[in-house]
């Protein structure tokens, strides 16, 4: 199964439920996962914890092998009916809490911690202040200490922590402190509120000019090609921007064989976008799916042999969108609140001419920079 919300008010991600159909389309096409079909149950997530445990409760009926490739942010709902039937959650899209705690959960990046983190680094190399304008909730107030971590690996200070109504239509009031904070010169302004992000950086971009020329940020997930498109590419906020990802730039080649599939398979389906991280984290859980599954050779996949088999060291080779991704015991970053990450790794990218594209060849391990986070 695969989850995600749609036609909701908030968040929305409908392209993971569609890639994941795609996906199974395609490998269906070629005999199937070792000879075997893969059907692909879909669920409305619906941004709602009752509707999100409503569909963990259908995948234990529906009798499914594991959850793949989704996007909730209500943990605490799905995980535990998830755990009572044994079923592996695989890729989820990093949103979650539990998504980096519960034993049945299999990430293929590093959340938002993992962004966080290396948002600082990024920025600690050209920004002399920063700016971090971050929801006003418990897991907002996280954020600060992320990015901190960051940019000390730069000898940079604090950020001036702004915290923001996650609902709010206009971010005025949070534009103009972050704008002051920055400074005089070489100041940055960083923003991760979700989909409220482009609300911000709207209010921000209509701030009357003081003369001051400040650098905007965000990380994946806040920001992405599909918002730069939308809010006006090079002639919009988000140009000149840098953004931090888990994964390389939607020009990059290895996004390739996604994007093959994506044209002889989802028959047009407007709902998925190559460039959207939800349709990317969905095709990488799948290729883990794909490599557990192959890996059991003849036997009868079940939700106790996928775990089995990924507990017990499968490595998965993604095609170099991600390091090779094992779950054994020692791969765990066993960060405090995050003990599943095992893909350490972020990217460096800014936006060119309405394009996000690598700021810096290659991947970041932010391992370290993760474990000497102080919440204090």
């Amino acid at each position: 199964m695969t989850w995600a919300p749609e036609d909701t008010r908030a968040t929305n991600m409908p392209g993971m439920p569609a890639m994941a159909q795609a996906y199974a389309r395609w490998v269906n096409s070629r005999g199937g996962i070792g000879g075997r079909e893969l059907r692909v149950l879909t669920c409305n997530e619906r941004n709602d914890s009752r509707a999100a445990g409503d569909c963990a409760r259908r995948a234990v009926a529906e009798g499914v092998a594991a959850v793949v490739g989704s996007y909730s942010q209500n943990g605490r709902a799905f995980m535990a009916p998830l755990e009572a039937a044994g079923i592996p959650y695989i890729g989820g899209y990093g949103v979650s809490a539990d998504e980096f705690t519960s034993y049945l959960s299999y990430p293929v990046n590093g959340g938002q911690a993992a962004l966080l983190a290396g948002n600082g680094v990024q920025l600690a190399a050209s920004c002399a202040r920063v700016s971090l304008v971050r929801p006003d909730t418990i897991a907002g107030d996280q954020l600060r200490y992320l990015l901190n971590s960051g940019l000390s690996q730069g000898t940079r200070d604090t950020a001036t922590d702004i915290p923001a109504a996650e609902d709010a239509g206009e971010y005025t009031e949070a534009a103009e402190q972050a704008r002051r904070e920055a400074g005089k010169r070489g100041g940055c302004v960083t923003a991760a509120l979700g989909e409220r992000t482009q609300h911000f950086f709207d209010s921000f971009r209509r701030l009357p000019s003081d003369g001051r020329a400040i650098r905007v940020s965000s990380v994946l997930g806040s920001v992405d090609q599909p918002l730069v498109d939308r809010t006006g590419g090079a002639h919009g906020p988000f140009e000149g921007a840098y953004i931090t990802g888990w994964y390389p730039d939607a020009g990059d080649a290895r996004w390739n064989p996604m994007k093959r599939v994506i044209r002889a398979h989802a028959f047009g389906d407007n709902r998925i976008d190559p460039a959207d991280a939800g349709v990317q984290t969905t095709w990488i859980a799948y290729t883990v799916l794909r490599a557990a599954v192959e890996s059991l050779g003849d036997k009868d996949v079940t939700p106790h042999r996928l775990s089995y088999t990924l507990n017990r060291g499968v490595t998965v080779d993604t095609g170099g969108l991600t390091p090779r991704l094992r779950w054994r015991y020692e791969d765990l970053l066993g960060m405090p609140g995050y003990p599943r990450i095992v893909n350490r790794d972020v990217t460096f990218q800014v936006v060119r001419a309405g394009r996000l594209v690598a700021q810096r060849q290659g991947f970041v391990d932010v391992g370290r920079t993760l474990r000497d986070v102080s919440y204090g």
